[in-house]
């Protein structure tokens, strides 16, 4: 399906975007993922294997951000498929969120999908997707959610008004929108698996479909959105939430 094709995954090495590489790599495409860790991109690199190209960078730093380009246009010269994954979820109750936070949260979420799809729009080809990584939450009110929720409809916004301005390139802007999926953002520090399990299974109990989702169901919406499959789409959303915002 990608054979030919080449792909960059923000947050690639873990969770949904881990996932989201394994895909597009095993349809053909030369993959790249960037993570803040080095430790874990090395083991997310000896994971997939086959040559994936693994880049140390925080999608908040511009200068990171520079230094990504420079080095995907080196191996591969050209870009394809964009998953602008990369994001923190963090809570933030009205009355006790301290500045530190909301700015971690908005440097993230919405200064780093920005600057992201900037720094790579030189390598991007003509016919080439984009997609974004959004939230449930942008599309309900949920207590002590609010800038994270904020910070994912900027970026469901983003998908909209950046499809606009690149429709003469012919390249495609479309946004995946998780539910609560079992990936290590979930993962409280020193948490057993019987907890984290627990965890699950309480969440799971909120979602209409009675689980929480996996990362290769959220992976599985993005490679669509990178495939000829979806031709026809431009700045939507689809939604992979176990029907947690639609029910």
């Amino acid at each position: 399906m990608f054979q030919g094709k080449t792909a960059l995954i923000t947050g690639g090495s873990s969770g949904i975007g881990l996932a989201a590489a394994r895909q597009l790599r095993d349809g053909g495409a030369r993959v790249a993922i960037t993570g803040r860790s080095q430790e874990k991109l090395d083991n997310a690199r000896d994971d997939l294997g086959g040559g994936v190209v693994a880049i140390r960078a925080d999608m908040s730093s511009l200068d990171d951000l520079k230094r990504m380009r420079e080095e995907l246009q080196h191996a591969f010269g050209s870009l394809d498929i964009l998953f602008a994954n990369a994001g923190v979820a963090l809570g933030t109750p009205l009355a006790t969120t301290e500045e530190e936070t909301y700015d971690k949260i908005m440097d993230a979420n919405v200064k780093g999908a920005f600057f992201t799809v900037q720094a790579v729009l030189p390598l991007m080809r003509e016919g080439g997707s984009i997609i974004l990584n959004t939230s449930w939450l942008n599309q309900v009110g949920t207590p002590g959610r609010a800038v994270l929720s904020a910070s994912k409809a900027a970026v469901r916004s983003f998908a909209r008004t950046m499809s606009a301005e690149l429709i003469d390139r012919k390249i495609r802007v479309n946004a995946v929108s998780p539910g609560s999926i079992e990936t290590p953002i979930h993962r409280g520090k020193n948490q057993t698996e019987e907890e984290f399990r627990a965890y699950a299974e309480r969440v799971g109990a909120q979602v209409p479909i009675g689980r929480m989702g996996r990362p290769e169901e959220i992976a599985a919406a993005v490679c669509f959105l990178a495939s000829d499959a979806s031709s026809y789409m431009l700045g939507a959303e689809i939604v992979v939430d176990g029907g947690r915002s639609e029910l």
